[in-house]
């Protein structure tokens, strides 16, 4: 699109929500040619100029390029909801949403970053400047870049900061929080089609789907998938929010095949995928068929404080109080021969996170926290060769996370933890995957949890709002209480996802069989093979729970074929139904 002149052309990928209160100003000095938030960028760019961002509410990864100055601005949203890569190389620069069109145009960017593989197997997140590729670079969340006579200039626009707290009791922020939740659901629901909910029976999109129901009526569309696994279902718990508010409501039990599904999830990703991203995409297919437009409850973890690590990280404080040589060869002893339980959230695996966490301190100890189940220092020496050890140098693949957790926006413990997921973990991780999962089927997934005016509200709150002894998302579930069902509310956190790992292990023995016997990563020299074969004969004798480190290696195995080695999805395919 162009302003009036045609001296501005914009290009444009999300949502910006607030663009009808924007519009009006500057209607007074432009002529607009559409009522598009599309154009609203433009002409505010055309006045503001780069402080455009500080205007927009929403979700974005937009580019303009001016043609008198023969200069390109381009931005990514405050939290990572839309991606953004770019590769630059000279005087030529070219950018886009997806890696694979970057492929397209210079195919000699087939080469793999050896320090982003590292990542993604310690921590299981590809953080910012990092892509699977060496020379394609992938713009952090609230940061712009210029490219002007082949300079590039970039920039951060936005931050979160958890001090100084807020001035008001819990009663009152309580009623606070309620009506800036209110708020951002409604300008999440603009939009010139039907716009329907995930409705996972999760506390997040269910206070979503109460707030739509307060917002615009009821009759909405939502949409539920489960993972069936013992009795872990969650779809009893979205059936009672849709009937108390009136939804139409539609279900799904996820039976994945990962034989069928792998190659297609990679392909849309542009990076190894994550058990998420399989339950996601079901889903998405499920909604499509119905409705253009989803809101969901992501972010709502790192908001309100809804994962485990975070009290867990508390109690190891105390724990590492008892002196090293007693937790080392007394406690130790006993936790290691505890079996794994084959449940991640077993307690066997919680004393074990605990135990391994009370050697490391601060920033390092919550990065460690992260990469307990992935490809921890335990694992490090006897899984990479010296060649691949060579390529990543000094590199460390948790230092990202420890930075954050160091840095001065946050104070106190629990501050420092939200501070470290929003920045790395949700943009890199959920985030990018509801986008992929969800655009893979031509469905907008918008998330009102991630509306930086109420992460700047969240923040600001005492960290003892939201964590208190083990009661997570405690000012949520005070807020909850006026609008879900008590089961609901009294129900065990288990994750979209959680299960699949274990529900997978006969399709996992194949995947394993035709990748791991036969990998492409051992035989180029980045993995020990003898080191793979164990792990993979510790797990399928329930010796050791290696389900999420044989995911991440078996993902990486085939993003590797597919995107270095450019094998197409039919030949990977092939692979596993010979």
């Amino acid at each position: 699109m162009t302003n009036e002149d045609g001296t501005l052309w914009i290009t444009f990928n999300g949502e910006i929500y607030n663009y009808q209160e924007l519009r009006p100003d500057l209607e007074k000095r432009h002529t607009f040619k559409t009522k598009s938030d599309t154009e609203v960028i433009l002409h505010l760019y055309e006045e503001k100029g780069e402080r455009c961002l500080e205007y927009l509410r929403g979700m974005f990864s937009l580019a303009i390029y001016d043609t008198r100055q023969r200069k390109l601005f381009a931005a990514r949203d405050h939290l990572g909801q839309k991606p953004l890569y770019y590769y630059h190389g000279g005087d030529e620069f070219a950018f886009s949403s997806e890696i694979k069109s970057l492929l397209e145009l210079k195919p000699e960017l087939r080469e793999m970053d050896c320090r982003a593989l590292y990542e993604y197997l310690t921590i299981r997140i590809i953080t910012p400047p990092r892509s699977m590729f060496s020379k394609i670079r992938k713009l952090p969340p609230a940061h712009w870049l210029t490219f002007h006579d082949g300079k590039l200039t970039m920039g951060r626009y936005w931050n979160l900061t958890y001090e100084p707290k807020m001035d008001m009791d819990f009663n009152e922020t309580l009623a606070e929080l309620e009506s800036k939740v209110e708020e951002t659901v409604k300008y999440h629901l603009v939009s010139d089609v039907p716009v329907g909910a995930f409705l996972s029976g999760g506390m997040d999109s269910s206070i979503i789907v109460s707030m739509m129901n307060k917002v615009g009526g009821s009759g909405f569309k939502t949409f539920s998938g489960d993972v069936p696994y013992q009795n872990y279902s969650e779809l009893p718990f979205a059936k009672l929010v849709s009937d108390q508010y009136g939804t139409d409501h539609h279900e799904l039990t996820i039976k994945p095949s990962l034989v069928r599904k792998l190659p297609d999830l990679v392909w849309h990703l542009d990076e190894p995928s994550d058990p998420l991203s399989v339950c996601m995409y079901y889903i998405s297919e499920l909604a499509r068929k119905e409705v253009k437009v989803v809101l969901g409850g992501d972010g709502g973890d790192e908001l309100f404080g809804g994962y485990d690590r975070y009290y867990g990280n508390i109690y190891t404080n105390y724990y590492a109080m008892i002196p090293e040589k007693l937790r080392k060869h007394v406690f130790g002893r006993i936790f290691n021969a505890m079996p794994d339980q084959f449940w991640y959230r077993s307690i066997s695996h919680k004393l074990k996170w605990m135990h391994q966490m009370s050697f490391s301190q601060n920033g390092m100890r919550y990065a460690k926290s992260l990469s307990y189940f992935y490809f921890s220092d335990r694992y490090k020496r006897q899984l990479y060769t010296d060649k691949f050890r060579k390529a990543v140098g000094m590199f460390d693949p948790e230092a990202c996370l420890s930075e954050y957790f160091d840095a001065a926006n946050a104070v106190q413990l629990i501050d420092k933890m939200l501070y470290v997921d929003a920045m790395t973990r949700m943009p890199d991780h959920p985030n990018m995957v509801l986008d992929r999962m969800t655009m893979a089927h031509g469905l907008e997934a918008r998330s009102p949890f991630l509306d930086h005016r109420l992460a700047e509200f969240c923040a600001a709150m005492p960290p003892e709002f939201k964590i208190k002894g083990v009661k997570r998302r405690y000012i949520q579930v005070q807020l909850a209480k006026k609008y879900l069902p008590k089961a609901l509310i009294k129900k065990k956190k288990q994750g979209f996802s959680s299960p699949l790992t274990y529900l997978l292990k006969d399709e996992f023995k194949q995947l394993y069989k035709i990748f791991l016997h036969d990998s492409r990563l051992v035989s180029n020299g980045y993995l020990n093979q003898k080191t793979i074969s164990l792990l993979l004969d510790e797990h399928l004798n329930q010796i050791s729970d290696h389900g999420n480190r044989l995911w991440l290696i078996c993902n990486a195995e085939v993003w590797y074929r597919m995107y270095i080695e450019n094998q197409s999805r039919d030949q990977i395919k092939s692979y596993l139904v010979s």
